[in-house]
């Protein structure tokens, strides 16, 4: 049986307040729904970073070539760049290449929640195939490669619902004066009768 383990590591002092609010505005602007998300990312840059330490250290520069251009792939940094520049990123970094921060700024939708909801519903291709993971880190190759499922195109574009204009209809309006007028009338007409 395989020995699962966590991806991510929580914090070592979980009630920082000033790292609660930093989280909040992370999450909100990324659009992360748990802050095991956050976790996660924050994760995948330490190992990254670990690795570069490593080389720099190991002093190997096949295996610092191939580092360098995995992070080219994903888009983290510019071929010219070294393992300086990988200990230089930041959790942001790697929140930029999720597919859900792609689609916000390629502009296939409105908001980052709205991308969210577009990726869990299966409503976004990456290269013809449904995508269903918003935390995927989306390589600089995949980005042209991603777009809306045919059926779903209607989604983005469907123009905002058309507020019917109700005609009135006009009665008269009888005042008081008028009513007490008439219902004094009719007593009388019946008494006669």
């Amino acid at each position: 049986m395989r020995n699962i383990r966590n991806t991510y590591s929580k914090p070592k002092v979980p009630w920082n307040s000033a790292q609660i609010k930093e989280d909040k505005v992370i999450m909100k602007q990324y659009g992360l729904r748990r802050k095991k998300e956050l976790w996660k990312s924050q994760e995948v840059l330490r190992n990254y970073r670990e690795r570069a330490r490593k080389l720099i250290a190991a002093n190997n520069p096949r295996k610092e070539g191939i580092l360098i251009d995995k992070m080219v792939k994903l888009g983290l940094l510019k071929k010219d760049m070294g393992l300086d520049d990988i200990l230089a990123l930041d959790v942001h970094n790697i929140l930029d290449r999720r597919l859900q921060s792609v689609i916000k700024q390629k502009g296939i939708t409105g908001n980052i929640k709205t991308a969210r909801q577009y990726i869990v519903h299966g409503h976004v291709l990456l290269d013809d195939r449904r995508m269903k993971f918003p935390s995927y880190l989306v390589s600089i190759d995949e980005e042209n490669k991603l777009k809306l499922h045919p059926n779903s195109k209607n989604l983005a574009e469907k123009p905002a619902p058309k507020k019917e204009n109700i005609k009135k209809i006009e009665m008269p309006v009888e005042t008081a004066e008028e009513k007490k007028e008439e219902k004094p009338a009719e007593k009388v007409e019946s008494k006669e009768v």
